[in-house]
Formats: structure tokens, C-alpha cells, sequence
């Protein structure tokens, strides 16, 4: 038995010894072992203090309790439970003066170890410069200090208890405190003295406690704002100084009491500290409260609810919100537009959330590739011109069912991006692709083409064994073949991208952390294979920075001929004074939010900044540390700590700062603060009479998921440019019990663009603009614009002749844009037929202005429709590609079955509008053709959708299944390309 208790604790140090060294050779790889160095042995260091001073307090109270034992003869004629207890205790009594300590102390010490990251802090603060507004105190006091403060005083008040207790308890079973016949309690000497330095101990903490709640009362939020209010300044804080002085001088009592053996001051001494605690800590407050501020709150609390508001907006970034009123119009005027042409040409149509599947069916060509079911909205310079795109990545898509050489050497990296312009379609409605197929081949294809190979993703499998000698036969898949008679392509990774798993021992350790017997025995590992692991681009991130709160949307650009994940990363903090906290999870929460977005982060947070921005490549998974805002406080005491992990965003190349953008979840938690904190009166504030919210997405079923903010190129209402921006829309608050009022009371931007000149941000990044509504206006918000277009007698007829056929019609996103006066929304309309292998297709365009609707099949023409044939947009070059003529010396376009059976119930509606028409003007020889017309698309429609039927696979997307000698879909040229 002993030897197999043995073993198994060898095995077990074995087990945990390896996954320590894994990660010493992740981070050794990565170039980021002074991160894990410091964390971990930050850490050691903390357990060892922690261990050892709530070990060493409760062994010595155990030790001077035991060693000041009465000792008598024992009285054979009296009963003596207690000796009894203490012939039980001896044989083990060494034994148990030691493993409780020990015990008790790793316990406590591993608690303490979780807040590191506070004590590291406070050994390497900076200051703000900046005060708060009740003490006069650097506001790193609050940031820094505090936590730590907080954290050793109560880590000391419990290692004062529990050894007070231990040693209390020692002093009963060995007779230093008994309980007499009559009822009364025998002290003796030692044991009065004992309690006595646990009470002034104990008290002296509690002094200190009280002292620093003063302070901690500019952190509360649990009043009608945060932060001190009038009866924290003028009774809690008060009264809290009085406690700490009372606390000091009851321990004062304690000692005189030990020293002259007497206990009655002490004794009443802590009496009237309990009442004081009552009264004074308790009543007193309350009665401030309840009969002084409770009549008369509007005024009392008005200055600190302004502290609250200035605090609050600097905390988050609003104190620089560029608030303007917007006169709205609500009726479309003639050459409204004309002012706006350039953002109404570029409105971005193809929805990033739908048109995955369209990515997935013309683009994924082997099941063994995947795009996220929400892609990407970025820009790249096509010709001179910005254009803003739609990009995924083709990652990996391993069956998990598949065997281990398949999953993990096989299959090891996805191939390539695919692009597309954000603002037209091609023929059918599909995305014009920019960039696509395998090769990768499109207008962003460069002479110097970027390296596609995809290792590191958000889909990636959890590990890969890759690499090779020279001389090695390939035994990655790396891309499909690109025509009839070739072989699939395979390959070697040269690339530093993980630990080596070249010799027996590294193959171990690893088989052990993935719980795989097949890494040990494999024979397709060789000397120079690589292990390659944790590659979601945010993981990676979030444990080289693990200081860091790590945004929930990664994106990938193309940088300098490599395919870079950007991440952006936030200091936070809590500790703001007068700030309001607010769930992080909570407020990034949106339609959008789930899969590859899923919100990691938790917790209250009170203080944020977009502090760094970093990249990991795609290919080996390196990762680069850029600080974006080097003097925020908060990132300098980190830099402190690890100081040379964190390179200057002036070191970025103008490729990479072209791709930067103003971060998502930041601007989310900055609306939904804004929503209350636009409000700056704090008169206006305290009547909440103009709160906000945030609005639900009308696209969803769900009315409680908020509808996201959306990266659009457009120029606000006094803005010299066009830019790329993150807007987002405000409606009116809902009271409890009332209804909700779906109309537009704000409008924000922030400039997302943070430019293309090397290491230089522009001038105007990260400005938020706030368009604020006049309340008599009644505009209509994201919902009520979606009821518009859904009650229109002529959009609802149209959209269920879409629908015949099994056809299912699905909203895009609905965008919201401040032109020609007022607000417009633009909203896609997208077809999707029956069959595994459909995708919804751009078929028509919804435009809303006021109360005015325009439904068409372009951009163009339902802007047209909307200003009377003056919106001044581009018109269209085709007809979303249904129904096109080819031009002269062009082969016609074979339609699919499903494009055809679209196309027919487009004409099918034009004549039933046209008939109508007619029908109005008495014109019953024009009803009559248009009849014949209906008719016949009708007959079309019917015979397009019994083709379906017999074959619903839709030929124009590539079979996911297709043989490997099937050329791309991108092979075949593609018809002439529409702009919406």
C-alpha cells in the first residue's frame, strides 16, 4: 500500500510538473516568457506570504496556548471530562499543531493568490493627475491603492480570528478557560492575555477599516447615483472617522485591561463601541436620509449627482461627445441627397450575418472548410477608392468523428480570405466577390500575393502536429485541386508556430495534456514537427496579456502579404470614484453576439479604455502588442510590470493602420452610459424625463436582443468627410408598465478610421458625434421603420409572391443613415429557396424616410421612389442581375432553376402593380395584357419550382461534396456586376 501511494503521488507531481513546463514552452515559443514568469511566480510569491503569515499565526497561537497550560493533579473524586479529551488529543497532538496550520493556510493563501493582479498593481502605480472630487486624492489612490488596502485588511482581521479562535479552543481543552459548576467561566491569566492581543489586534484592523470606508463611500453604487451622496458626506463619512477613532481607543482600554488584570474598561469600552456601531454607523443615516434628504432630494443630492455625471462620462470615455441638435425632416424633399451622394453610393447592402451561407455554398468548395455564420465589415482601397467590404476567412472545418490522423495531421489549416464589395451584388443577387477562390484570385490578389494559409483561427481544431524536414513527404492537406485531372495539393509547415515535439519527452508531456495516446505513438511525428495549440486568435491574446479585457469580435485583414487577426484589448477597473458601474456582459450583449462572439468577459466594470491594439498572424500565430493609448494609467503601471512586452502604435506599418479600427464592445458599453449620460443637467437627470435605451433589432424574433451598432462609410451632418463609422440608435426609455414608444430620440457615430499613414493616428478616430432629435418630433425609430415596411400594402404583396415556391424571405440589417435632412433606413431583402445547397440572395431594397417607403429592385431606384426621382444615387447597371441582356457579343447567362423561378415571381408582381395601374385609369385593354403577362410568369414560376422539386441542389453553387477534380466556382467568368 505505501508503495502504491507513493507512485501515485509521483505520477501526480508528474502531471502537474508537465503542464507547467507545456506552458513554459508555449510561451518560450511565443516570445512571451517574462509574462508567464512573472504571473506565476507574482503568484508563488503571494501563496508564500499569505501561507506563511495565517500559518505562522495560528501555529504560534496553538504553541503559546499549549505552553501556558495549567498544569494540576488531577482530583480522582471529581469527574474531569476534559482530560479525557486531552488523552485522546496527545498521541496526534503534534501532528495536528502542524497540519492545521498548514492546512487552514493554503486554503487562505490560494484565495489571496486569485488577487494578484491588485497587488501587483499597487507595488507599481501611477497617478492620474487628476483628483476626486470629495477627498482631494489622486484618483490611483481608488484605482491602485484601495483594492489592496481592502484586500490585506481583511486577509489580516480573518488570520486574527481564525488563530484567536485556534487558540481560544486550545486554551478550553487544556483547562486555561473552564466553565465552573455554578455556571461562572474560570479565565486564567495566560488566557485573558491572549484574548486580550486578539481584541486589540482585531480592533486596531477594524480602525483601519472603518478609516478606509470613508474613501470606499465614493465607490458605492447602491444610491439613486454612484458615488458619496449628501448623507454619506454628511453623516456616513462622519461617522465612519468617529468609529475608527472609537475602535482605537477600545483597543487602548484592552491593553491597560491585560496590563492591570482589570477588564471592566475594556469590557464597557466595547459595549459602547457596539452602540456606537449602531447608532452612529446605522440609525443615524437613516434618519438623515429618511426625514432630511428623502423631502428635499432633488436639491440636496444635485451637486453630487453632477460630480456623478462628470465622472462618469471622463470614466468612459463621453466627456468628448460632440452633442448636436438635428432638425429632422420628416418629408422627402427633391435633391435631398444631393448633399450625400457620397455615402448614399456606398451604403453597405450585403448583410455580414446572411450572406455567410452565400460564402459558404460558392466559396467553401470542401466540407472540410467553414466561414463564421457572421462575417466581417472592413475597407481596402480598390482603384483610389475606399471601398467598405464583406470578409471571411476559410477556415477549418474537422469532422470530429474522423480519425486522429485525419483531425490532427491531415487536416491542419484553412486557405485563404474571401471578399466582397459591401454596396452591390453580382447577377442573381450573389456577393461580387473582390477576392475568392482557390488560388486566391480577385482585385486584392497582389503581383506578391498574401500567404493563405489559415493555422490560426476562430474555428481551428484545439491542436496540430505539423512540420517537417526538407526531405519529408507532405502530409498536410493544402488546398483542393484546382481542375479535372489534378491531385490536391499538399504541404509542410515552415513556419515557428509551436513548441517542437520532436523528442520523446516533449511528446509526453503533450500526450498528457491532450489525453492522447496516438501523439506518443504516432509515426507521422518527426524531429522537427511542431505542436500547434490554443490558436483562437482572442485566446491568444487574453494569456499573453492576461491583464487585458479582450474584446468579443476578432476580424482579419490582409497586412503587409500576411492574412492578421486584430484584437482590441481594454484596461478596466471598478474603482472609478462616482462612476457608474455597469455588467460588461450585459451591455455587449447583441443579434450579433454568439458562435466565434461569444461574450467571455464578466463582471462590474466602471472605467474603460481601448488601451492596446494587437495582431496575431493567421499563419504562425504570432502575436504583437501595440499601445494605443501609452499614457493611460492603468496600461503604464502594466507596462511597469511587464515592461517589454508592449510595442508603440507608432512602430504599426500604414497596411495595419489602415485595417484599425474604433473597437465594438467599447462603443457598446459607451451607448448604453450614454443613453442616461447624455444628460448633463443634473436637474434633468434626477427627473429622468429623457432616458434612453438602446433599441431591439427588429430582424429578430427575440424583442429583448438589442439591436447591434454597424460599421458604415457615411459623413454626419456637419462633418467635412466621409469616414468609416460605428453608429448606433437611440429610442425613448420605457417606464414600468408603459409601452414602448419605437421613436428616434438620438443618432450616434463614432469616426472608426484610424488612418493609413504609418504609426499615425488620424486626427479624427474615435470621435463620437451624437445627433440629438427634438422630442415633438415623431420619427420613426429601427422598429417602427420596420413596421413600415412591413405593413405596406405593396412591399407585403410583393414579398408573398417571393415567398411562393417555398422561398423564404429574410430582412437584412436594417441601417439607419442622418442624410438629406433626416433619417433614412436601408434595409436588403434576401431570398433564400428550398435545398441544402441555397443561400439567400440579394433580390430587392427596402428605403424608408419618414413615412415614405420605396421598395425596388436597386438601391438607386428605390431611392428614386422615395425623392421623386432625385436622389441623385448612382443608378444601377443592371437589374440586381435579374432579367439582364447580355451585351453585344456575349454568351447569355443560364439561369439556375431557382433564379428562375425568383425571376418569375418578379415579373409575376410587376404585373400585378402594372394591372392595378391600369385597372385605376379604367384602362382595361393595358389589364388584359398585363393578365396574359401574369399568366405566363406564373406558368414559369410553376414549371421553374417542379424542376426544384425534382432537383433542388441549385447548380450554380459548387456541391460541398463535389470530387476533388471539380473546378471552383470563381473558374467560371462572371456575369456584369450591379450597384444597388
Amino acid at each position: 500500500m505505501p508503495t502504491i501511494i507513493v507512485i501515485g503521488v509521483l505520477v501526480a507531481v508528474f502531471v502537474f510538473v508537465s503542464s507547467i513546463y507545456a506552458d513554459v514552452l508555449w510561451y518560450n515559443q511565443l516570445g512571451f516568457q517574462r509574462v508567464f514568469w512573472t504571473e506565476y511566480l507574482s503568484k508563488a510569491a503571494i501563496f508564500v506570504v499569505a501561507f506563511v503569515i495565517m500559518a505562522l499565526a495560528i501555529w504560534f497561537s496553538l504553541r503559546l496556548a499549549y505552553r501556558s497550560r495549567p498544569v494540576y493533579a488531577p482530583d480522582g473524586h471529581q469527574p474531569d471530562t476534559m482530560s479525557k479529551y486531552q488523552s485522546q488529543l496527545e498521541p496526534m497532538r503534534r501532528l495536528l499543531m502542524i497540519g492545521v496550520p498548514v492546512v487552514i493556510g493554503i486554503f487562505a493563501a490560494t484565495a489571496v493568490t486569485s488577487q494578484w493582479k491588485e497587488v501587483l498593481l499597487f507595488f507599481n502605480q501611477v497617478d492620474f493627475n487628476k483628483v476626486d472630487p470629495e477627498f482631494g486624492m489622486d484618483l490611483s489612490f481608488y484605482m491602485f491603492s484601495l483594492p489592496f488596502i481592502g484586500l490585506l485588511t481583511g486577509y489580516l482581521i480573518s488570520v486574527v480570528l481564525i488563530a484567536g479562535i485556534a487558540g481560544l479552543l486550545t486554551h478550553y481543552l487544556y483547562g486555561g478557560i473552564r466553565i465552573e459548576e455554578r455556571g461562572g467561566v474560570a479565565i486564567g491569566k495566560p488566557a485573558r492575555i491572549h484574548i486580550a492581543v486578539v481584541a486589540v489586534a482585531f480592533l486596531l484592523l477594524q480602525a483601519v477599516n472603518f478609516w478606509v470606508d470613508r474613501y470606499s463611500t465614493l465607490l458605492a453604487q447602491d444610491g439613486r447615483v454612484a458615488g458619496a451622496l449628501y448623507t454619506d458626506v454628511h453623516a456616513v463619512i462622519p461617522t465612519k472617522t468617529i468609529l475608527a477613532i472609537a475602535a482605537v481607543l477600545v483597543a487602548v482600554a484592552f491593553i491597560v485591561g491585560a496590563i492591570m488584570g482589570r477588564w471592566r474598561l475594556p469590557i464597557i469600552g466595547t459595549a459602547m463601541l457596539l452602540v456606537t456601531v449602531i447608532v452612529a454607523g446605522g440609525i443615524y443615516p437613516f434618519i438623515v436620509q429618511q426625514y432630511q434628504v428623502v423631502p428635499s432630494e432633488k436639491t440636496l443630492e444635485r451637486e453630487f449627482i453632477q460630480k456623478n455625471i462628470d465622472m462618469t462620462r471622463e470614466a468612459y470615455g463621453l466627456d468628448a461627445v460632440e452633442a448636436s441638435n438635428y432638425d429632422v425632416e420628416l418629408n422627402p424633399q427633391k435633391n435631398a441627397l444631393s448633399q450625400d451622394s457620397a455615402t448614399t453610393t456606398n451604403i453597405r447592402l450585403l448583410d455580414p450575418n446572411l450572406v455567410a451561407a452565400a460564402f459558404d455554398q460558392l466559396q467553401q468548395f470542401r466540407t472540410y472548410y467553414k466561414f463564421t455564420t457572421t462575417l466581417n465589415v472592413d475597407r481596402y482601397e480598390i482603384d483610389g477608392k475606399t471601398e467598405d467590404t464583406v470578409i471571411g476567412v476559410r477556415e477549418l472545418n474537422v469532422n470530429p468523428n474522423d480519425s486522429w490522423v485525419n483531425q490532427h495531421i491531415t487536416y491542419t489549416h484553412g486557405y485563404g480570405l474571401v471578399a466582397a464589395y459591401g454596396n452591390r451584388v453580382a447577377a442573381g443577387g450573389r456577393p461580387d466577390f473582390m477576392l475568392s477562390g482557390i488560388p486566391t484570385d480577385g482585385v486584392l490578389a497582389s503581383d506578391d500575393t498574401y500567404e493563405p494559409r489559415i493555422y490560426f483561427g476562430e474555428l481551428s481544431p484545439d491542436y496540430s502536429i505539423v512540420g517537417g524536414p526538407e526531405d519529408w513527404e507532405p502530409r498536410e492537406l493544402d488546398r483542393p485541386a484546382s481542375g479535372s485531372g489534378s491531385e490536391d495539393t499538399r504541404n509542410t509547415f515552415d513556419g515557428d508556430g509551436g513548441p517542437a515535439v520532436g523528442n520523446f519527452f516533449n511528446r509526453l508531456v503533450y500526450s498528457l495534456k491532450f489525453a492522447s495516446t496516438d501523439l506518443l505513438l504516432s509515426d507521422a511525428i518527426n524531429d522537427d514537427s511542431q505542436i500547434l495549440y490554443d490558436r483562437n486568435p482572442k485566446q491568444r491574446v487574453e494569456k499573453v496579456a492576461p491583464y487585458l479585457t479582450v474584446d468579443s469580435n476578432a476580424y482579419p485583414a490582409i497586412v503587409d502579404g500576411r492574412v492578421q487577426w486584430i484584437v482590441d484589448a481594454y484596461t478596466t477597473s471598478k474603482n472609478y470614484p462616482y462612476s457608474k458601474q455597469q455588467a460588461l456582459d450585459s451591455a455587449v450583449t447583441d443579434s450579433l453576439t454568439g458562435g466565434t462572439r461569444a461574450v467571455t468577459q464578466t463582471g462590474q466594470i466602471n472605467y474603460i479604455r481601448n488601451s492596446v491594439k494587437a495582431t496575431v498572424d493567421a499563419y504562425d500565430g504570432s502575436v504583437v502588442l501595440y499601445a494605443w493609448e501609452p499614457e493611460e494609467p492603468l496600461l503604464q503601471a502594466w507596462q511597469k510590470v511587464f515592461p517589454t512586452n508592449i510595442k508603440s502604435y507608432e512602430d504599426m506599418s500604414a497596411e495595419l493602420m489602415s485595417h484599425v479600427r474604433y473597437p465594438e464592445d467599447l462603443f457598446k458599453v459607451q451607448r448604453e452610459l450614454l443613453a442616461l449620460y447624455h444628460v448633463t443637467d443634473p436637474g434633468g437627470f434626477y427627473d429622468e424625463n429623457d432616458a434612453w435605451s438602446v433599441p431591439s433589432d427588429p430582424t429578430q424574433s427575440n424583442a429583448s436582443v438589442k439591436q447591434p451598432p454597424y460599421y458604415l462609410s457615411l459623413k454626419m451632418p456637419k462633418q467635412d468627410n466621409e469616414a468609416f463609422s460605428l453608429t448606433s440608435t437611440f429610442i425613448p426609455k420605457t417606464a414600468p408598465g408603459g409601452q414602448q414608444r419605437n421613436v428616434l430620440f438620438g443618432f450616434l457615430a463614432a469616426e472608426a478610421d484610424a488612418g493609413s499613414e504609418a504609426g499615425v493616428k488620424a486626427e479624427g478616430y474615435g470621435k463620437l458625434r451624437l445627433l440629438e432629435i427634438p422630442r415633438e418630433l415623431s420619427v420613426p425609430g429601427p422598429g417602427q421603420a420596420q413596421q413600415n415596411f412591413d405593413s405596406n400594402a405593396t412591399v407585403s404583396q410583393a414579398l408573398n409572391l417571393l415567398r411562393q415556391g417555398a422561398s423564404e424571405v429574410k430582412n437584412g440589417n436594417l441601417l439607419s443613415l442622418p442624410v438629406g435632412g433626416g433619417i433614412l433606413y436601408v434595409q436588403p431583402v434576401y431570398v433564400q429557396s428550398s435545398g441544402q445547397t441555397s443561400y439567400p440572395t440579394l433580390r430587392k431594397v427596402l428605403v424608408a424616410f419618414g413615412d415614405k417607403v420605396g421598395f425596388a429592385d436597386t438601391l438607386a431606384e428605390a431611392l428614386d421612389q422615395v425623392f421623386q426621382g432625385t436622389s441623385g444615387a448612382v443608378t444601377s447597371e443592371s437589374d440586381n442581375g435579374e432579367g439582364t441582356a447580355p451585351a453585344p457579343g456575349e454568351e447569355p447567362e443560364t439561369l439556375t432553376e431557382e433564379q428562375q423561378l425568383t425571376d418569375a415571381l418578379g415579373d409575376a408582381n410587376a404585373a400585378i402593380k402594372a394591372g392595378q395601374a391600369a385597372l385605376a385609369e379604367n384602362d382595361f385593354a393595358t389589364y388584359g395584357q398585363e393578365q396574359a403577362k401574369l399568366q405566363d410568369a406564373l406558368e414559369r414560376a410553376t414549371d421553374a419550382q417542379d424542376a426544384l422539386t425534382g432537383a433542388p441542389a441549385a447548380t450554380d453553387a459548387p456541391d460541398a461534396d463535389a470530387p476533388a477534380t471539380d473546378a471552383p466556382a470563381t473558374d467560371a467568368p462572371e456575369a456584369e456586376t450591379t450597384e444597388p
